[in-house]
């Protein structure tokens, strides 16, 4: 997220929602005619950043307020949210487009104007193959950016790379783990490191396992984080040893650049991955113009700016991956939304484990 950021922060139900505005253009451009044409947008930290939103701005003589978000749980609960204007257009992995398709939140993408996408690495244009992203024959998401989310360790604590996301309950670490806070993620990873086969519809009587395994990651944790920004500034601050990557590569960018000695591993069970797209709500007042940002953000010039600014990949240029050979699962629809919140925020907020 850009140095020159202000952020109003408030309570989004359980998750925490960030509205930014940026002083340097990004909704402070000068006054807007009558007229004018106006996209709403809702990203991630990152994914519109106010050099790249001028631009858009300047091109299409439209004015780009962008409200961002730092969980899946914030971005359902904006997308419902009364006393704001509805967005245009919004930046979800494949589970939460899918997840917004079927609750009729979504429109359908005319591929006709979004010329870019023919830019795009082949296995990105075959959006058929890649769950979520068509329903009934018709495109709801277009792929944007990616990351696993493995484990990030300190070199220097930790010098031999660990090799299982479990390490993260090794009493060695006792207050010195950070976690995303997220009930989805949390509950899949756990059921891929102890072995489960399908870590996105988990039964009862895995579900109990998992919440006692997470109730227990507690003795370790030194807290729980949301956005990138704030989990580096816990890892440096308080000399952190593991922490559960969930913005990936983006994360580790973020800490070098701070100064940390980090290292990035794949678990030898397998990671989750995430895959953000850009997708038009049903609610778009300007659907040319909602069309025409989820193109320019495929523009090499706007999508190169991922791996040089954020460590994360775009789906225009293929990456250097070291790790080919790794099981890596795009996170999908979970067997209980509402469930795994419910447990989550118990686990939170340090209900004991008897009463579960």
């Amino acid at each position: 997220m850009p140095c020159a950021l202000r952020q109003a922060v408030f309570r989004a139900g359980p998750a925490l929602l960030i509205t930014a505005v940026f002083c340097c253009g990004l909704l402070l451009a000068g006054p807007v005619a009558a007229g004018d044409r106006v996209l709403r947008v809702l990203a991630w930290p990152g994914y519109a950043d106010a050099d790249v939103v001028r631009g858009f701005e300047a091109r299409y003589q439209a004015k780009v307020e962008v409200t961002m978000v730092d969980s899946d749980e914030a971005l359902w609960a904006q997308m419902h949210a009364k006393d704001t204007p509805p967005f245009d257009v919004l930046a979800a992995n494949t589970a939460e487009i899918q997840r917004y398709t079927r609750a009729d939140l979504l429109a359908p993408l005319d591929l006709a104007s979004l010329p870019n996408t023919k830019r795009q690495l082949p296995r990105f244009q075959a959006l058929s193959s890649i769950e979520g992203l068509t329903s009934a024959g018709q495109v709801y998401g277009i792929p944007f950016t990616y990351s696993s989310m493995g484990l990030i360790y300190d070199r220097k604590q930790i010098p031999v790379a660990p090799r299982s996301m479990l390490e993260l309950w090794n009493p060695r670490y006792r207050g010195k783990v950070l976690d995303f806070n997220s009930a989805q993620h949390n509950f899949s990873f756990t059921a891929l490191a102890l072995g489960y086969a399908h870590p996105f519809q988990l039964d009862a009587a895995q579900m109990r396992v998992i919440t006692q395994k997470l109730i227990a990651l507690r003795r370790n944790l030194l807290t729980y984080y949301t956005l990138p920004e704030e989990a580096t500034a816990f890892f440096i601050e308080h000399k952190v040893a593991l922490m559960f990557g969930n913005y990936g590569t983006q994360q580790v960018e973020l800490l070098r650049r701070a100064g940390a000695d980090v290292g990035y591993v794949i678990p030898d069970e397998g990671v989750l991955a995430w895959l953000d797209c850009w997708a038009m709500t049903r609610s778009a007042s300007d659907r040319t113009l909602a069309l025409a940002w989820i193109d320019y953000m495929l523009e090499p010039e706007v999508s190169g700016l991922l791996p040089q600014r954020q460590g994360l990949a775009n789906t225009l240029t293929a990456p250097v991956d070291n790790n080919a050979n790794a099981r890596i699962m795009w996170i999908g629809p979970v067997e209980d939304i509402q469930r795994r919140e419910e447990l989550w925020t118990r686990i939170v907020s340090g209900d004991r484990s008897e009463r579960f």
